[in-house]
């Protein structure tokens, strides 16, 4: 990946931020942390990684940041300067859990080890 394409994507990461915590009035959607983004070489698509505090609220999320996907590309054509503005997709992140489920597992494992 290029440093042009990562930079990029740190930047749209940080745009996407601050729309959702400022611009966007849906409340499902206050509580997104997004962790991540991955754009395509060509700027046609944006995989934008996010997790939610409260995991019981996911599908809900999910269903939320689909419907504000435009409002979203509008406002981050705004703020941004590139020729293109990738369509968005939003992926909820699983990483994090991943890692929660790693760390119950060496917990469980010290504990047996005493």
């Amino acid at each position: 990946m290029s440093i042009k394409i990562e930079r990029l994507n740190h930047v749209i990461q940080e745009e996407i931020s601050k729309i959702l915590m400022l611009e966007v009035k849906d409340e499902n959607i206050k509580f997104i942390t997004i962790t991540g983004v991955d754009t395509t070489n060509d700027l046609s698509f944006a995989k934008i990684y996010y997790t939610v505090l409260n995991k019981d609220k996911k599908q809900e999320a999910q269903e939320s940041l689909e419907k504000a996907s435009s409002f979203i590309r509008t406002k981050l054509a705004s703020s941004i300067e590139i020729r293109h503005t990738p369509e968005l997709r939003f992926i909820y992140d699983t990483s994090i859990a991943y890692g929660e489920h790693i760390d119950e597992l060496i917990e469980k494992i010290k504990e047996e080890e005493k």
